[in-house]
């Protein structure tokens, strides 16, 4: 009998030289990710530290748990909290759905020309500027001379301030934001739908499925590693609602229900130069969105199958 040759196991140096062209390819990115994003996390260590800027991280005076007390024992803390919730909420209701919707539709769209035209127009938004957002806004919203104040008027009302009510603040975030980014994040859904094999559809036209059928069975399946990925990753980011959509269209008026842990951090850091207490309220959003992260990470492996690791 012929005798198997046996292949010695390389080394790890020698199979990164094989493929050197490959991560010569990859060092930038690794390189950008140690720089941006690993070094600065020892920078986290000034949350317990009254720091100095003269000083530097290594001569600063340690105060142990002081500021995460202060953020804690802050009197607007439970509605800083409650608003930053509320609105995290309201996105994964109604801004995480919309562009799976989107997608959906889209690709039910048999005319190229018509499709493209549709996609490019809903994806526009996402690259206008929060700033232009706002002013948009503005001009939308006014009393004076805001199109849908124009709308009120011709049904007898009085113009509505919205952007002096509390009660409307909300709505205008979310509304804005589902505006601006549908059309962009259904592109990862799109994405994923064209990953699906197209014999499964005609298999089920032969068996005599119908198009809910077909999108129960065979779109919705296909898409949910998709849709459980960027769910958890946003839960991972629940404390996260987007300083600047927030703080465009926040004033005095809609603290009330406007006013989240982002706004209140810009506004000690930046403003008081609150560098230690800033990091403190930092961490302290990481921490939350780590254990959010695990738990839905457990619950959806346990449900759908599907998980992060």
């Amino acid at each position: 009998m012929k005798a198997h040759t046996i292949r010695k196991p390389i080394s790890f140096l020698q199979f990164v030289l094989r493929h050197k062209a490959l991560y010569l390819m990859l060092l930038p990115g690794v390189v950008y990710f140690i720089i941006f994003k690993y070094v600065p996390l020892f920078g986290s260590v000034i949350a317990f530290q009254d720091y100095n800027i003269f000083s530097g991280i290594f001569h600063s005076k340690w105060v142990g748990f002081k500021w995460f007390d202060q953020f804690f024992t802050y009197p607007q803390f439970t509605r800083l909290l409650r608003n930053t919730i509320i609105i995290s909420v309201y996105q994964l209701v109604f801004s995480f759905p919309a562009p799976i919707i989107l997608a959906l539709l889209l690709n039910e769209l048999r005319q190229m020309v018509v499709k493209r035209v549709v996609q490019t127009i809903v994806y526009m938004p996402h690259f206008l500027s929060w700033v232009i957002i706002g002013g948009l806004g503005y001009m939308l919203l006014s009393p004076q001379i805001g199109l849908i104040n124009q709308i009120v008027r011709m049904f007898d009302y009085e113009p509505i301030a919205f952007l002096q009510k509390p009660e409307y603040f909300r709505t205008i975030i979310i509304s804005a934001g589902v505006w601006k980014e549908m059309g962009w994040n259904a592109i990862l859904f799109l994405a994923a739908l064209a990953g699906i094999s197209p014999s499964l559809y005609e298999s089920a036209r032969i068996d005599g499925a119908n198009r809910w059928h077909q999108l129960r069975y065979i779109t919705m399946p296909g898409l949910l590693p998709t849709v459980m990925l960027l769910l958890l990753l946003r839960v991972g980011h629940i404390l996260d609602v987007g300083f600047e959509e927030i703080y465009i269209f926040l004033n005095p008026i809609s603290f009330e229900t406007g006013d989240v842990i982002d706004t209140y951090a810009f506004r000690e850091g930046v403003i008081h130069s609150q560098y230690s207490f800033t990091t403190a309220i930092g961490l302290f959003k990481s921490v939350i969105g780590f254990l959010f992260l695990l738990v839905a990470n457990r619950v959806s492996r346990v449900t759908t199958g599907e998980s992060l690791y």
